[in-house]
């Protein structure tokens, strides 16, 4: 994730504030006296007009819910049996203390200066490894099925020796991992002896809509099965936390210890996982919806782990620039920079170059719509891909690969061509592997192309001279939009747009 998100694992503590308290019938004072207490006779007591300190007091009665508004307590008290506290156990070093024998005489008891020199006697007990300590941190999760299975974030217990679960009804259970994706951030758990389990009903997170009431249930620094509740500020969030980034954001408050946890609608379905906050925010939280978790879930408790479709291919989004230059009325798509030698895109006929709009249907709108497509297909699956080469629209039919864990099978371009140039400005050489180097660049170019850049095509067109280079750009202003350039940046292929009239 990136550095200003960070997940809600954490250790919680609170400290209680002590708090003075001055009771009825204390003095306050050397002078005052105390009014007597009225004397009540024991069936005043059930009275709906009883009297608390000479003052009639109303019966006590639960309020009545407004219409038109949600019963917040009736939901939590339907839901709340599903609801588990996770805490785990996993041993980590122990904080090395400065050793004054290392410090002055260096880690092998020699001193760096003097050689030969050692400290006297025996080198300091615990040298010889880090000493090893508990580490213990919390999390929540949900019962999703009877017979003992959690779900909750793989974040949450991972690394951890031991796995505990506390239901609802204050009994704790050992749990162990059934199986984990690390990719989506969700782990399955299992425990036993428990009877009666209530599971929980999950709901259609692609209905949710933006401004509806949700209610998170968690275990925020080990305060278990606290409740709270916002309504949904967005959907679809990127935020840098994995190749399948699309999160619901909520202003329902989440905490650390809230990971795992449930996010439900006003029907009392689970529709996300809470996962991540913004680190510089308040209100500012995001869950997994629950439509991405299913079938990972499933494929969790019957094998253990994920099997997901690969494409082979890496790309990058289009942007405004990028649109102009290949003659798109607005941004889409996923711009193919490099396809693996043998892979499914490459057995298909598909090029970089290639502009994939379409899967199976489904627009893709944004770029990171594709890794989420095509992973939802199971490996050995075909899909139908719609693409655009030289403008013209085709369309192929893939057979997918198996994503291996290792794999990243299909991913993004580096970061590159997104600034806007305002002035055409470049210094080139012929590259001895093919292609022309840039050597410098001046103006807003430098916010697409850097030093060291290699230029490999012009509109579609080989160049290996400075000079096709330019007048590759030039021709482009036949045209009335944006030369696309090819370029490789190290190890990498991206494009960029470059308008010559700018």
């Amino acid at each position: 994730m990136r550095a200003d998100m960070y997940r809600s694992k954490q250790l919680g503590a609170i400290t209680l504030l002590g708090v003075a308290l001055l009771a009825p019938g204390c003095a306050k004072g050397k002078n005052q006296t105390q009014p007597q207490s009225p004397t009540v006779k024991p069936e005043a007591s059930q009275s709906a007009n009883q009297t608390v300190f000479g003052q009639a007091a109303p019966p006590m009665a639960t309020p009545p819910v407004l219409a038109g508004t949600p019963d917040i307590a009736a939901l939590v008290e339907k839901v709340q049996p599903v609801v588990v506290n996770i805490t785990t156990s996993s041993s980590v070093p122990t904080p090395k203390m400065v050793d004054p024998f290392e410090f002055f005489f260096g880690p092998n008891g020699q001193h760096p200066m003097l050689p030969g020199m050692r400290p006297p006697g025996p080198r300091s007990p615990g040298s010889e490894g880090p000493a090893m300590q508990q580490r213990r941190a919390l999390g929540t999760g949900f019962v999703i099925d009877s017979a003992g299975y959690v779900v909750t974030n793989n974040h949450v217990i991972d690394g951890a020796d031991e796995v505990s679960v506390r239901l609802a009804d204050d009994h704790s259970y050992a749990a162990t991992v059934v199986g984990r994706d690390e990719r989506l951030d969700v782990a399955l758990l299992h425990f036993e002896g428990a009877s009666g389990l209530p599971a929980a009903v999950l709901g259609d997170s692609d209905a949710l809509r933006v401004g509806e009431y949700v209610v998170a249930m968690g275990n925020p620094f080990g305060l278990g099965h606290t409740v709270t509740m916002g309504i949904v500020s967005a959907k679809d969030r990127t935020i840098g936390a994995g190749p399948y980034d699309d999160f619901i954001q909520t202003d329902a408050s989440i905490n650390p210890g809230n990971s795992g946890g449930p996010l439900f609608n006003l029907r009392g379905e689970i529709v996300g996982i809470n996962t991540a906050i913004h680190a510089q925010g308040q209100g500012i939280g995001f869950a997994i919806p629950i439509n991405m978790v299913r079938d990972a879930v499933l494929q969790l408790k019957q094998t253990g782990h994920v099997s997901r479709g690969k494409l082979g291919i890496v790309f990058q989004p289009v942007n405004d620039d990028l649109a102009k230059a290949m003659g798109l009325d607005r941004p889409r798509g996923a711009l193919i920079t490099e396809v693996e030698p043998g892979g499914p895109a490459a057995r298909a006929g598909l090029k970089t170059g290639d502009l994939i709009v379409d899967v199976d249907g489904d627009e893709v709108a944004p770029s990171s719509e594709l890794p989420r497509l095509i992973a939802s297909n199971a490996p050995g699956s075909s899909v139908h891909l719609k693409y655009l080469r030289d403008g013209h629209e085709r369309t192929a039919t893939v057979t997918l690969d198996a994503l291996e864990s290792d794999d990243k099978g299909i991913g993004r371009a580096p970061k590159g061509g997104a600034a806007p140039s305002s002035k055409f400005g470049l210094s080139m050489t012929p590259n001895p592997g093919g292609g022309v180097q840039v050597t410098d660049v001046t103006g807003a170019v430098a916010g697409k192309l850097t030093r060291g850049d290699v230029i490999e095509q012009v509109n579609g067109v080989q160049v290996s001279t400075p000079a096709q280079v330019v007048s590759g750009i030039s021709n482009a202003k036949k045209s009335g939009r944006p030369a696309l350039v090819k370029v490789r940046r190290g190890d990498h292929i991206l494009f960029v747009a470059i308008d010559p009239t700018e």
